[in-house]
């Protein structure tokens, strides 16, 4: 083994025996191995292929992870690259996770502004990064401290998690990330509870609601709360055995750009077995709303979505999956910024309608080992008259005054989605 020249210099002294350090050195080499040989390293390349029909794009449809960019080419979308230490079977077990994500869909993660803690976006972000411990409280405390996933919503920002390869309109209107402490508990093997709290609403790490100013901000003290319960169906309960119920809810200050409000996001969602063989079906409702404050022009606002879902496991390989849903916006926002900032303005942002109703069918066929492989035809529709979608167009205004400044009504998507998991 070597030693460097001060190490030397100590033991011709005596403060040191070289047998000691030798020790000491395999003990941390020991040490640093084991903690390696406990990572795991996953992740994903996400790529697809999309034909937007008709002419013009300057409209896409809004949700999350679209945008002309997409439209009528090849996309990569995202490469996520996860190390994961997870939890043991022991009572003080640690562990953490690192999820990374590169390539344009981190530049949209979430709402076009990255994780940064500049607030600047790129190509880059940082969707999860939390040291993860467990105490000995009754079956198990679990808490994460760090940047973690929201704990609402029926769909990921992962495609290849949701049984859709476009995103819903009420993933779009959820908080993706959070810096904080979150806390989960086990009661039994029906009931599972999460409570948490974090800096804001916004996914920007390390945000606060207040400003040093005092200006456009909130108190020192002011924090994001959330808190969430999922019942899941007991062996015992027949063919709906697995089925589960979640509902949850996100209250605190939501400041991207500068600007801000307290914003309030419930969601609720189902997902139930059925007798016939390879059949689920899933429903959720999602709400955000803000209240009158002089940080909206002393207007509130909301945003409400619905969706159904229906999965059929056809074969090992072939399944088949339909979403239908229903979203609204409020049109009392007074400016093109608050819109922006939180769930978009009807009229005001191209591919924003105030109604929309929407019809996703998936085709998936894992033909290649870790690939996840499906074809997708997408409509969105905009129920209140007004032409949301497509080209810049001369417009048209609805009959409750909202001017619309695009060519279609509709919009139809047809997508190939291919992923690889590693």
């Amino acid at each position: 083994m070597k030693f460097n020249k001060w190490t030397l210099g100590l033991a011709a002294v005596g403060v040191v025996s070289l047998a000691s350090v030798a020790q000491a050195e395999e003990k941390m080499g020991s040490s640093v191995m084991t903690a390696l040989s406990s990572t795991v390293l996953s992740g994903y390349v996400d790529t697809s292929m999309q034909w937007n029909l008709g002419t013009g794009n300057a409209f896409a449809p809004a949700f999350k992870f679209n945008g002309p960019k997409k439209a009528d080419g090849f996309n990569l979308n995202v490469v996520k690259v996860t190390l994961e230490k997870p939890l043991d079977e022991a009572e003080w077990s640690a562990g953490y996770k690192t999820d990374l994500l590169f390539g344009p869909d981190a530049n949209a993660f979430p709402g076009g502004l990255g994780t940064s803690s500049t607030g600047v976006s790129s190509d880059f972000a940082i969707k999860q990064a939390y040291v993860a411990l467990r105490a000995p409280v009754g079956n198990g405390l679990d808490v994460k401290v760090g940047v973690f996933d929201s704990i609402i919503g029926y769909e990921s920002t992962e495609a290849g998690n949701n049984p859709n390869f476009t995103r819903s309109w009420g993933h779009t209107i959820e908080p993706s990330t959070h810096t904080g402490v979150l806390a989960s508990y086990r009661i039994n093997n029906m009931i599972q509870l999460a409570a948490g709290v974090a800096n804001t609403m916004s996914a920007t790490i390390n945000s606060r609601a207040f400003t040093p100013t005092g200006v456009g901000g909130k108190a020192e003290s002011y924090k994001t709360y959330m808190g969430s319960i999922a019942l899941t169906a007991p062996e015992n309960w027949g063919f709906v055995s697995g089925s589960s119920l979640y509902g949850g809810v996100v209250n605190g200050f939501n400041n991207v750009v500068g600007t801000g409000a307290d914003q309030t996001s419930f969601y609720a969602g189902l997902t139930l077995a059925t007798p016939v063989t390879g059949l689920r079906v899933g429903a959720s409702y999602d709400y955000a709303g803000i209240s009158k404050q002089p940080l909206t022009g002393n207007n509130s606002a909301y945003a409400n979505a619905v969706a159904l879902y229906t999965s059929f496991q056809a074969t090992e390989k072939l399944s088949l999956h339909v979403r239908g849903e229903y979203a609204s916006l409020s049109k009392n926002l007074t400016s093109l910024a608050q819109g922006a900032n939180f769930f978009g303005t009807p009229g005001a942002i191209g591919g924003v309608p105030g109604e929309v109703l929407a019809l996703t069918g998936t085709i998936q066929y894992d033909l290649w080992k870790n690939v996840i492989s499906r074809l997708e035809v997408r409509w969105d529709h905009s129920l209140d008259g007004g032409k949301a979608f497509g080209n810049v167009g001369p417009g048209t205004t609805t009959g409750d005054g909202v001017f619309y400044g695009g060519s279609r009504k509709n919009s139809y998507i047809v997508a190939a989605n291919l992923i690889y998991k590693f």
